[in-house]
């Protein structure tokens, strides 16, 4: 019986989502998958998903997840013109797909701790304040996790995909209960791309690093 309610309550969120949702989800699915392939296109249409997700996050009270999407929209314009650099002599990509040495692991630890930190005492304060919607241990951990996700993937690193891997896990949940029901649906396909894009990366940093 429970199960057939949560079905019910899913199928009535997808036959109300509307149309800027609808749009943004089969713009960041895109954008995944491009990514997991490491191409330049994942940042253009990616725009298109952050863009529109600043707005739907900002109205679902989600606040963490508006700054989470203005910083990859921010992030997508930089990725792009890093990915896009050639060397001058050889007139190949300087960035290749590698594994992160230890100092880089450290910085990234380091990084999330400091955006999660940043983004619990922000929340808490808006929960406060104003928003008592708002969600701060869940919303903080998906948005620092994705803030580490979308800094590593700028420098092709292959562990960008173990965090966006986490950010997928935390996002399900979190935007089901705010009631975009179809956008829980894209952080499913997404948990899925994500497992893909770290093996298809890894491949591809043994391939490019012998």
């Amino acid at each position: 019986m429970v199960i057939a309610n949560i079905l019910g309550q899913f199928l009535q969120g997808i036959l109300h989502t509307g149309w800027v949702e609808f749009v943004a989800v089969i713009a960041g699915i895109a954008s995944v998958w491009f990514s997991r392939k490491a191409h330049i296109l994942v940042y253009p249409i990616g725009l298109i998903n952050t863009l529109l997700y600043i707005y739907l996050s900002y109205k679902g009270s989600l606040y963490g997840e508006a700054s989470v999407n203005i910083y990859y929209s921010v992030m997508s314009i930089y990725g792009w013109i890093q990915w896009s650099k050639k060397d001058q002599q050889t007139h190949f990509l300087k960035l290749y797909i590698q594994y992160s040495n230890r100092k880089d692991w450290v910085m990234q630890v380091l990084f999330f701790i400091c955006c999660y930190a940043l983004i619990f005492s922000a929340l808490t304060w808006l929960k406060q304040s104003f928003a008592p919607a708002a969600i701060p241990w869940a919303d903080g951990f998906a948005s620092a996790s994705a803030f580490t996700a979308m800094w590593l993937m700028t420098r092709k690193k292959v562990e960008s995909w173990i965090w966006w891997t986490a950010t997928n896990i935390a996002s399900i949940p979190l935007y089901y209960m705010k009631g975009y029901v179809f956008t829980s649906v894209q952080f499913m396909v997404l948990l899925v791309l994500s497992i893909a894009g770290l093996i298809s990366w890894s491949k591809k940093a043994l391939h490019e690093t012998h």
